[in-house]
Formats: C-alpha cells, structure tokens, sequence
C-alpha cells in the first residue's frame, strides 16, 4: 500500500489545510484504486489509479521528501480534467527513507516499468518528477526509449523545478550535472519557481537537456520556492498558487500531447559519470579553491548609494549573498550582526547581497524580521550572482586585507562561533 504521511497542523498551514479539506469535499465523488507493476522477482511499485474518462496517462513520481497529501489532491483535480493519474513512490517500492540522495541512487528500471505499463493502454502517457524525483524519471524514460519499437504513444516528461546536477559544489568548484541529463533525448517541459537557486542555473539545466537533443519548454512560476505546494513554512501567494498547480500541470500536460510524436534516440551509454556522495556534508569555512582574485562589485545599497568592493581593501570582508525568502539565510543573519559587533574595533566588514528581490521586500525584510546595520547592496539581475558563479543560498566568501578569496562556503552557520572567529582573527593580523 502507499505510504500514509503524517501531517503536522501549524498556524502558518492552517488556511492551506482548509482549503484542502474544501478541495477534498469537492472531490470525495472521485476513486482511486491501486494495483501494482512487478519491476523484477523482488520488487513491486504500488500505483494508486486516478480514472478518468480522457485519451492521457499522467505518471507522477513525487519530489524525495515522499507522497504527500496535496499529491493526492493534484491527482484527483487532474482527473477533473480528464487526464488519468498514476501517483507511485518509488523511494517506497525500494524500501528507502526519503532523501535525495537515495533518489539519486534509484535506477531507471522502475520508471520504464511504469511506461512500458501506460502505453500499453493505448493513451498519450506523460510522465513527471519533482526535484530530485527526475533523475529516476529521465533515467527510466531513457531505458524505454532504447528498448521500445513504437514511441508513439509516449508524449514526454513535465519537470518541476529539477535537480540535475551531481550536488551543490563548494564556492570555488565546478558544477557537474548528472550523466543522465545530457544523456537524454525527450519532450520536456519545466515548472521552475523564481525564488530558488535552481531558477539562476536554469539555463545550464535547459542546454544539458538539450544537448542530446531534448526539446525543452520553460514555465517560470513567479514569486515561488521549491516546494511551495507542500512547505510547512508556506507564504500566502504559495498556499494560492498550490491550489492551482494542477492548472499548471495540465497545461504542461497538453503542450506535451500535442507536440509532433517522433522516434527519439538517447545516447546508448552513460558517460562523464560522477560519483555520488551519501549524507549531508558538515557545513564549516574551508579554505576557497577557486581563482581568488574576484569578480568586480559594484552594487547599490538601499538608499542608492554605490558600494565598490575594491573600495574596502585594507580591511577583512565577508561577502554573503543571501534572500529574505531563503530560511537558512534568514536564520544566520543574527549571528553575522553578532560577529559584526565582536569586531566592530577591527578592520572587518561585512557586505550582504541581496539576490533579485526588490527594494521594498528588503526594507519590509529588515524593518520586521531582522535588524542589521552593516551594508545591504542590492544585485537585482543577479548578474553578481552569475559573476561569483553563486550555486545556492546562502554562499559567503572572505576576502583578505589584498581583497583576495581565502575562504567560503555554501549554507548557513553561526557566524559568531569561536572557530570562524579565530580564522578572521588570523587574517586580521595579517
């Protein structure tokens, strides 16, 4: 059976779960059954069957985080909507705790299963993954595609705001995307929300795509983060925007049903393979890797003042890049202010910079969730981000009195702790 998930009622979810207990009340007329496909003598992947009486089959594999209600709720609207439904958990089939990295490890056996399964059924049969889930989706697309005579009742993959590359590199290092990624030769359509590092990186996500041959279609979701039909820290403009993501899906959907069926042809081995890292990895200052001398900044803070980095040489300067929507980013800024304060006789600095939001959601940001007074600079193309080649949020770099890079690292931490304390001491006294 599919996995039950266990929801957690907060204030913040409180109008998100009312207006799903409507949309459940307006669906209760709708049926699921649930049948199983074997992938080999040891493994079954439960489908829970969503009819309905439409020419499509949409195979849904979840983000990593695991089957959650609203995937249900999504399920039957979409079948409103005349478009069948299977909703699987592979993390589930294969007995694995949902993480990414056991997502990553998945192969593509699974997947093909389920689409040898749909199109056997004489529809279209799109399939799709979120985040982390389209690395097994793409791969189990690809082993199909090889073994198939007839691809033409396969329409393609609808990505929602996916994670292809191997990991989050350290500042300094190069990204490397997953083989499979430039491997694949298929109609893809991506759901990518703006407020997430994957949105600056999608670009080098729709060219890997593209480079064996993939078509590709692009949705941005505005003012969206990953995740934000499910987050339990969800905004308002994300709790509307999750009851109308079937809208968005079925869209998706009907591009991809439409487009011109052809026999597609994805590489036949796997190349540039990278290995895979289990765990998360401990977050702590390391020493920068990359080039360190930087890239030019010249930004203006709030009041329009322009603030030039190179203007800062002779002092220590930790560079941070940050968003007010980014809840790691928001927690360390109290620890940054600290450290600040620690060293406010030294010659130290620190310059935030804002990624992309405007002027008003910063001062709303600061004048009621949390108070800084070091210098707040606005990058509102991003082109600072793309220019310190900035894969996630937060990343911070410290540049030496030279305005040289010494150290950085991504994610958050508490900046006042005596171990980052002790190395900017260092670098002081330099």
């Amino acid at each position: 059976m599919i996995k039950k998930v266990k929801f957690q009622l907060t204030a913040r979810l409180f109008s998100c779960l009312y207006l799903f207990s409507a949309n459940s009340m307006l669906f209760a007329g709708i049926n699921s059954e649930t049948f199983s496909i074997a992938v080999n003598q040891e493994t079954e992947i439960s489908v829970e069957r969503y009819p309905a009486d439409g020419d499509i089959i949409f195979i849904w594999q979840p983000h990593e985080q695991g089957l959650q209600a609203i995937d249900q709720q999504l399920a039957r609207q979409l079948s409103q909507q005349k478009i069948e439904v299977w909703l699987v958990d592979l993390l589930e089939a294969y007995f694995l705790p949902n993480t990414a990295s056991n997502m990553d490890h998945l192969s593509g056996d699974g997947f093909q299963q389920l689409i040898s399964t749909a199109v056997a059924k004489n529809k279209k049969v799109v399939v799709a993954g979120s985040g982390r889930g389209a690395i097994p989706v793409l791969r189990g697309i690809r082993q199909w595609q090889l073994a198939a005579n007839d691809q033409s009742n396969f329409a393609g993959v609808v990505l929602l705001s996916p994670k292809l590359f191997v990991e989050t590199p350290d500042p300094g290092s190069a990204a490397r995307f997953m083989p499979v990624a430039k491997a694949s030769d298929v109609v893809a359509f991506i759901l990518q929300p703006n407020k997430s590092p994957w949105y600056w990186k999608l670009g080098q996500t729709k060219a890997a795509l593209e480079s064996k041959g993939s078509e590709v279609y692009v949705k941005i979701l505005d003012k969206l983060r990953d995740r934000f039909y499910f987050r339990p820290d969800a905004f308002e403009i994300e709790i509307t925007a999750a009851n109308k993501l079937s809208h968005e899906l079925g869209v998706a959907i009907r591009v991809l049903t439409r487009h011109p069926s052809m026999t597609r042809t994805p590489a036949t081995t796997l190349t540039d393979a990278a290995p895979l890292t289990s765990g998360k990895k401990e977050r702590k200052l390391e020493i920068y890797k990359g080039n360190p001398t930087p890239p030019a900044l010249d930004l203006p803070q709030l009041n329009g003042e322009i603030v030039k980095l190179d203007s800062l040489k002779g002092k220590v300067v930790l560079v941070n890049f940050w968003a007010s929507w980014c809840p790691p980013c928001v927690h360390e800024m109290p620890s940054m202010q600290r450290l600040a304060n620690n060293l406010k006789e030294k010659p130290f600095t620190i310059l935030g910079v804002n990624m992309a939001e405007t002027n008003k959601e910063v001062e709303t940001f600061l004048a009621t969730r949390v108070k800084v007074d070091f210098p707040i600079v606005m990058d509102h193309d991003g082109k600072a981000l793309k220019d310190w080649s900035v894969f996630a949020f937060p990343t911070s770099y410290v540049l030496d009195k030279q305005g040289q890079i010494r150290y950085a690292l991504f994610g958050s931490v508490e900046w006042d702790n005596p171990d980052i304390i002790a190395t900017l001491q260092k670098l002081l006294l330099e």
